[in-house]
């Protein structure tokens, strides 16, 4: 759950999830009681801390602006940029690099910046169409990049995305889900390609 994120997130938008939830009908689901195992239980009582004061709506005088904070609440940097310990290495934001293991087969998350070995070759249309149709081409995305839930958003805050995609630092790591996985001395993990960086 990305609440790191959703901290930002204006009261407004809060609030009008909050009324879209409660439009939707009730599905009574029984669950067992929730165990938090281990060290988790322990370290989880520090975070996240509550918020003292209202968060104001964002600056989305620009496209730029705009970009940026809907990036932050889609939390594209999470699932993009790799982690040690359970935190996100700033260095390597958005250079791809945090792996997912699970039920469907372990894919790692791509590099989305303007570098060469990332997406410096997605123009707004394309990118534009894999957030419609979760291709690049004619490359399926893993099913892991939620783009299902990201292709009925507004062209104008697609487009917004892509912009601020383009100002962020370029940094160089390759990870290609094609390849077996190999270490990777740049984000200290294992994922294709890993061995070329």
């Amino acid at each position: 759950m990305p609440s790191e994120q959703y901290r930002a997130m204006a009261d407004e938008d809060l609030a009008s999830i909050v009324v879209y939830i409660r439009s939707l009908p009730p599905i009574r689901n029984s669950l067992p009681k929730t165990e938090i195992i281990f060290p988790v239980k322990y370290l989880i009582r520090n975070a996240p801390q509550p918020l003292a004061a209202p968060v104001p709506p964002p600056d989305l005088s620009s496209p730029l602006k705009r970009g940026e904070y809907l990036v932050r609440m889609a939390g594209c940097a999470t699932c993009h940029t790799p982690q040690q310990r359970g935190q996100s290495n700033a260095a390597m934001a958005f250079a791809g690099g945090f792996t997912f293991n699970g039920p469907r087969p372990t894919v790692t998350g791509a590099n989305i910046t303007p570098d060469l070995s990332g997406i410096p070759y997605y123009d707004e249309n394309l990118f534009l169409l894999v957030m419609r149709t979760g291709k690049v081409r004619a490359r399926d995305l893993s099913a892991v990049m939620p783009f299902v839930a990201y292709r009925n958003m507004t062209d104008e805050d697609l487009m917004a995305i892509y912009a601020y995609l383009r100002t962020i630092p370029p940094v160089h790591h390759r990870v290609d889900n094609s390849l077996p996985p190999t270490a990777c001395k740049l984000c200290q993990g294992k994922h294709g390609a890993g061995d070329q960086n």
